[in-house]
C-alpha cells in the first residue's frame, strides 16, 4: 500500500514512538530477560515492561507493514499462556521496511514502548510496541498461529468499565476483564491475528481506504443496514474498523449494508482514527446490498417544506455543484426554504480577506435551475473575516435559499456581522428587528464559531420564523475508545452556551407571540438525546422533530460505525400541536462511499 503516504496515515502511528509527547513511561521490573509476548502485554492496558529492554522475545511473524511511517511487523507467540486477559501478539516497530516475512520464527530484542496515537492530550489508549529492535530469524516457512474468531458470541454487550476515579477516570491500570467488557476483550487481542466472517458494513469506505463492520448483525440495526447510536449508555460493541495491508486500489468500495463475505483476517491494531482496527492481510469479498439514495415526497400546495443541508465547505472551485443541485431538486423535491451550512466565500480557503459568498451561492442556484428546479432567491449575512471558525480563510456561514414563487422573505434593513437581531411586538404579532440578522454575535458563546442566522418568511399570508444554526463542532472530544471512561466531551461547554442563546431568542419570539411558528434548524453537532438538544428544547419552547421518527431511522451522519443525529429541525409548540407535520431524514450521503457531503439533509413539511 505505498500510495497511502498521506498525512493521515502518518498520524496513524507516528515514527517517533518514544517521543515525550506520546510515550507512557511506567515503573518496570529490573529484570526483563527471557520474557514472552504475554508477559510484555500483561493484564492491564499498559505493559509492566514499558521503558525496559527485553531480550530474545520469541514469536512467529503474522503480518508486515511496509508503507507509511509505521513500518514494522507483528509477532505472535505460538505457545500461549492460559490467561485470557494477556494478548499473545505485539507490534515490532522498525521505522524502515522490515526484513522479515510472514511465517518467520524470530527472536526480538528491543525496548518496550507504550505509544499513544495522537499524543497524550488526545486521551487515547496506548499501543504496546517493541521499538529499536534487533531481530534474529530462527527459521522460515512456519505456520501462522490460527486467528481468533471475533463474532457476536465473543464480544461482550457492555462496552467499557468505569474508569478509576483516582486516576482521572483512566482505565489503564484496571485489570482487563475480556468476558465482561468489549474494550477489554479487544485489548486482550491487541497485536494478535484475528478473523471476522460474513460481516455487514456499517460505515462506508472513506477516502483513506477504511470501512467499519459489525460482528453483531442485530445490534441496534437501522432500517437500511447500519448501526444506530441511540444513547451514551447503549454502545454498539460489535463495531470494528477494517484497513488493509494490501494496495489501496484493491480495497473494496463499500456502502452501508454491503457485506464482506467470507473471512477477513489480520492483526488487531489500535489507531487514533477509531481505535481497534483489523489490519487485513486477507479481505473478504464485497457483496453489494444495492443501497439506493432516498427521495422524499413533494410538498402539497398548502404545505411549507423547510430543509437543512450541510454542503461541506462548498466554494466555487468545487466539482460538486451539479450533484448538490440534483440532490436538492430530485431527492429533496425542491423545498420552499433550504438552510445551507458550510457555504464558503468566493475563493474558498484562500485567506485574503474575501468574505462575500455571492459567487458560491449563485453557482449553486444556477445549477439547481439546470437540474430542473426553481430559481431560488437567497439571504445571508457575511461574517467578519476569519471569525466564524471552520476551514481557515473559508469564512463558512449559513445561507437561506427560498423559492420566491412559493415564499416571500421579509427584508428589514440593518442586519450585519456585528448587529444583534431582536424581537418586537407589532399589532400583537412578533417581528424581527432586522431580517436577516444574527443572534447576539458579540456573545462569547459564538467565539470562533458560526453565528445563527434568523429570518422572517411569509407563506400563504402566515409568518414563519426560521433560525439557521451551525453549532460548535465535536472536534477535541475524546473518542469512544479513550482510556478515560466515560470519555470527556469538552466541546459541549461552548455548544451548551450556544444552545442557551438560541433558546433564549426563541423565548423572546414566543413571549411576543405565543402561537408563533418558529423553526430552529441546522447542523447542531449533537445528538437528539444530548444535553445540547435538551437546552435547545428548553421548557417546551422547541422540540426536535427527528424524534417523531422510529428510533432505527434517527440518523443524519455515520461516524466510526455509529449512525447518529447531528442535524436537527426543532419546532415551536404551534407547529407541534397542530400535529400536521412530517419529518424526513433523507439518506443520500452518509451511507455512501461516493458521498458529496458527510451529512444527510433533513426536511420538515407542515401547514402554517
Amino acid at each position: 500500500m505505498p500510495s497511502r503516504s498521506s498525512a493521515r496515515l502518518a498520524a496513524l502511528t507516528v515514527a517517533a514512538v518514544c517521543s515525550a509527547a506520546s510515550a507512557v513511561v511506567l515503573t518496570s521490573p529490573a529484570h526483563a530477560d527471557s520474557v514472552r509476548v504475554h508477559d510484555i502485554q500483561g493484564t492491564t492496558r499498559t505493559s509492566p515492561f514499558a521503558g525496559q529492554k527485553v531480550t530474545d522475545v520469541p514469536g512467529i511473524v503474522t503480518a508486515t507493514r511496509t508503507y507509511g511511517s509505521s513500518r514494522g511487523f507483528w509477532i505472535q507467540d505460538p505457545a500461549p499462556d492460559d490467561n485470557p486477559a494477556t494478548s499473545e501478539g505485539v507490534f515490532v516497530f522498525t521505522s524502515s521496511t522490515p526484513k522479515v516475512a510472514v511465517g518467520d520464527a524470530v527472536k526480538v530484542t528491543g525496548t518496550v514502548s507504550e505509544y499513544v496515537p495522537g499524543g497524550n492530550s488526545s486521551g487515547n489508549q496506548s499501543l504496546t510496541e517493541i521499538t529499536k529492535p534487533v531481530v534474529t530469524t530462527v527459521s522460515t516457512g512456519n505456520a501462522v498461529p490460527a486467528p481468533v474468531v471475533v463474532d457476536e458470541d465473543a464480544v461482550p454487550d457492555a462496552y467499557a468499565p468505569a474508569g478509576d476515579a483516582a486516576a482521572a477516570n483512566s482505565v489503564n491500570g484496571l485489570p482487563l476483564d475480556p468476558s465482561a467488557y468489549a474494550l477489554d476483550y479487544y485489548e486482550s487481542l491487541e497485536g494478535m491475528n484475528v478473523q471476522v466472517a460474513d460481516v455487514r458494513v456499517v460505515t462506508a469506505t472513506d477516502p483513506y481506504s477504511e470501512l467499519w463492520v459489525t460482528v453483531k448483525p442485530w445490534e441496534h440495526r437501522s432500517r437500511r443496514g447500519g448501526t444506530v447510536y441511540g444513547s451514551y449508555d447503549s454502545q454498539n460493541t460489535g463495531r470494528l474498523q477494517i484497513q488493509s495491508l494490501g494496495s489501496t486500489a484493491d480495497f473494496p468500495k463499500a456502502n452501508v449494508g454491503d457485506t464482506l463475505e467470507g473471512t477477513t483476517t489480520g492483526p488487531l491494531d489500535f489507531n487514533q482514527y477509531g481505535g481497534y482496527t483489523l489490519v487485513a492481510s486477507e479481505l473478504g469479498t464485497l457483496k453489494s446490498a444495492g443501497l439506493e439514495r432516498e427521495t422524499t415526497r413533494e410538498q402539497s400546495g398548502r404545505e411549507l417544506a423547510v430543509a437543512t443541508y450541510n454542503v461541506e465547505n462548498l466554494d466555487p472551485s468545487d466539482a460538486t455543484f451539479g450533484r448538490h443541485a440534483s440532490a436538492i431538486v430530485h431527492h429533496l423535491q425542491s423545498p420552499d426554504i433550504v438552510s445551507l451550512e458550510e457555504i464558503q466565500d468566493n475563493n474558498g480557503a484562500k485567506d485574503d480577506g474575501t468574505v462575500d459568498a455571492d459567487q458560491t451561492v449563485t453557482k449553486l442556484i444556477d445549477a439547481i435551475v439546470a437540474a430542473g428546479g426553481p430559481r431560488y432567491d437567497w439571504r445571508s449575512v457575511n461574517p467578519v473575516n476569519d471569525q466564524d471558525g471552520g476551514e481557515p480563510g473559508g469564512n463558512i456561514r449559513q445561507v437561506f435559499l427560498f423559492n420566491p414563487e412559493r415564499v416571500s422573505f421579509v427584508d428589514r434593513a440593518g442586519g450585519d456581522p456585528t448587529t444583534a437581531v431582536g424581537v418586537t411586538k407589532v399589532h400583537g404579532k412578533a417581528q424581527l428587528t432586522v431580517s436577516p440578522g444574527r443572534i447576539d454575535p458579540a456573545n462569547a458563546a459564538w467565539s470562533n464559531s458560526r453565528k445563527p442566522l434568523a429570518g422572517e418568511f411569509l407563506f400563504r399570508g402566515k409568518t414563519v420564523f426560521v433560525i439557521a444554526n451551525h453549532l460548535n463542532s465535536k472536534g477535541g472530544d475524546q473518542g469512544l475508545t479513550s482510556q478515560y471512561q466515560p470519555p470527556v466531551r469538552s466541546s459541549e461547554i461552548q455548544r451548551h452556551a450556544q444552545a442557551t442563546e438560541v433558546n433564549a431568542f426563541v423565548k423572546d419570539i414566543l413571549s411576543a407571540q405565543k402561537n408563533a411558528d418558529v423553526i430552529a434548524l441546522g447542523d447542531m453537532n449533537d445528538f437528539e438525546f444530548s444535553e445540547t438538544a435538551r437546552i435547545l428544547e428548553g421548557d417546551g419552547e422547541l422540540w426536535s422533530a427527528i424524534k417523531s421518527l422510529p428510533k432505527n431511522e434517527r440518523y443524519t451522519y455515520d461516524y466510526q460505525g455509529n449512525q447518529q443525529v447531528l442535524d436537527q429541525i426543532l419546532i415551536s409548540p404551534a407547529i407541534r400541536r397542530g400535529g400536521d407535520f412530517e419529518y424526513d431524514s433523507v439518506h443520500i450521503n452518509s451511507e455512501f462511499n461516493d458521498q458529496i457531503s458527510d451529512h444527510d439533509p433533513q426536511v420538515l413539511r407542515f401547514r402554517p
